[in-house]
């Protein structure tokens, strides 16, 4: 046992190279599908709302089942489930790439979340087990999280060159030599941590999390095209309120729960996981409407469009890595409140079209924006991290992704559900266009452009279409942007009032005061200033 843990102190970088190379696969994805959307329309016939569906039926299923991937990693080994993990993510993604209708890629992707939820906690529990010295910790999550950052950039990059040059599910198909060469690398370098095989598991929690988190989810991607008296929207938002509340009671009472609610008693803990979840509300919500504005408004290619992402990525490389430095000296709090200021200031220029127009402009606000996500990301992982005991380790991360993936999920279903409306209610439909063409102008700007190729509009006529919609989309991509900002203003007080200015390492480090979530609530408040 000596001998493993030395040899697995050892292999700690390689070990982190292959657990950032299964991050990849789903940052990659999160970003790759968002410039193969227009052809996506064009093959499949997609709407607007199944757009949605596209993205956030991954995230859904996602977000629902990371808590309970965590626990079983806890209980069974996380090296085993990061590997199932693999292995379903890349045969749902070769499902995807030869789906033959919207509703079929929709349910490929749905079970691609499964995958990814047991992908995404396995990389960060495996790191904080392997990485013991506080300081290389959270370099490591710096590491961890710039890693995103790259899966940012070549998502974009990749997935233009693909559409191109093949054809959309190219983009899926991407994923299935990614993931072999993960599995194949863990086995040799990504250690078998310990398992709490006395642990219960918590098969009702984990259902009450799930229905919850699916029936609020659903609600709110129906309510634009429903609307929020639609029978089918309020039975699923009741059931999600429901199965939430039965989730907090049933936690508090089993005596061996999937998530501590005490845990959040600790203002580390809490503030970080919801400066988390408002951060990536802004992030999906803004990436779901740049890369079709870059396509449908501004007529850029694919690869383009993907070129036009990558400044954003580019900052959180760059800053990432560096967060925890700064962390060292000025504390958590200043450097979170900090980034959360600038990707404020970068979402709110997102609302001013000279800037977005603009191919200096519009890179310059995106590096901006970048970099005020990597002074989040890796102090607010590491404050998750850090606040709870290693053998929490699987559900902590868990947490830590659920807030990602909720906050991302939401944020594109409310973002894009403000644009929606926005863009319907604004929309001048121009008169005297054939039938049928006028519902699918006031639609999507993708399905009015789609009008135009099916209708063969006129060129004087195609133009004022074409002029209708960008205006019209223009327009609620702003309204949506001011929501966005106002969002993360909301993250940088909650992160100014809640978030400690330093972590008190004694208590992380030390496992017996560690394992008592109330006791590390109470000496944050006395310690933290």
């Amino acid at each position: 046992m000596e001998a493993d843990s030395q040899r697995a102190y050892e292999r700690r970088w390689w070990t982190l190279a292959v657990l950032c190379l299964s991050l990849t696969v789903i940052s990659i994805d999160n970003t790759i599908l968002n410039v193969a959307l227009p052809s996506i329309v064009e093959s499949l016939d997609a709407r607007g709302s199944e757009l949605q569906l596209l993205i956030d039926g991954y995230t859904i299923v996602f977000a629902c089942l990371l808590l309970t991937a965590g626990s079983l990693g806890d209980k069974l080994g996380r090296k085993g489930i990061l590997t199932t993990g693999l292995a379903l993510f890349g045969a749902f993604s070769a499902l995807a790439a030869f789906s033959s209708s919207s509703q079929m890629l929709i349910v490929a992707r749905a079970l691609m979340g499964i995958g990814g939820a047991c992908i995404y906690p396995s990389t960060l529990s495996i790191l904080t087990n392997t990485f013991h010295d506080t300081r290389e910790r959270g370099r490591a999550i710096g590491i961890w999280a710039g890693v995103s950052g790259v899966g940012v950039a070549i998502g974009p990059l990749a997935g233009g060159l693909l559409v191109e040059h093949f054809w959309w599910g190219s983009v899926f198909l991407v994923n299935v030599p990614i993931c072999a060469v993960a599995i194949v690398a863990g086995r040799f370098f990504v250690p078998t941590t310990t398992r709490d095989a006395d642990h219960a598991l918590d098969p009702f929690g984990a259902v009450f999390s799930i229905l919850g988190l699916m029936g609020l989810l659903f609600a709110i991607i129906e309510i634009p095209d429903r609307g929020i008296s639609d029978p089918t929207v309020l039975l699923s938002l009741a059931v999600g309120l429901v199965f939430m509340a039965a989730f907090a009671w049933w936690e508090t009472h089993y005596e061996h729960p999937m998530l501590d609610l005490h845990f959040f008693q600790n203002p580390r803990f809490s503030a970080a996981s919801a400066t988390i979840t408002l951060t990536f509300f802004a992030l999906y919500g803004s990436t779901f409407l740049l890369t079709q504005y870059f396509q449908f408004v501004l007529g850029y290619s694919p690869f383009k469009a993907g070129v036009l992402t990558a400044p954003v990525a580019i900052g959180i490389m760059a800053t990432a890595p560096q967060a925890p430095k700064l962390v060292e000296r000025i504390g958590t709090k200043r450097v979170v409140v900090m980034g959360l200021l600038i990707v404020a200031t970068g979402l709110f220029s997102y609302s001013v079209e000279p800037i977005m127009s603009s191919f200096v402009g519009g890179g310059a606000v995106r590096l901006l924006f970048g970099v005020g996500m990597g002074l989040i990301m890796a102090p607010a992982t590491e404050s998750i991290m850090g606040s709870l005991p290693k053998a929490k380790a699987g559900v902590g991360s868990a947490v830590n992704d659920t807030t990602r993936q909720a906050g991302g999920a939401l944020g594109v279903a409310v973002i894009g559900s403000v644009f929606a409306a926005t863009y319907h209610r604004v929309i001048n439909v121009p008169a005297g266009l054939p039938a049928g063409a006028p519902e699918m102008v006031h639609d999507s700007i993708g399905k009015a452009i789609a009008a135009i190729t099916t209708f063969q509009l006129p060129a004087d006529v195609a133009g004022t279409v074409h002029d209708a919609a960008s205006d019209a989309f223009f327009q609620g991509m702003q309204v949506a942007a001011w929501v966005g900002c106002g969002v993360v203003l909301c993250a940088a007080v909650v992160a100014y009032r809640y978030l400690p200015a330093r972590a008190d390492h004694r208590v992380r480090d030390d496992p017996e005061r560690a394992d008592d979530a109330k006791g590390l609530a109470a000496l944050d408040d006395g310690i933290y200033t």
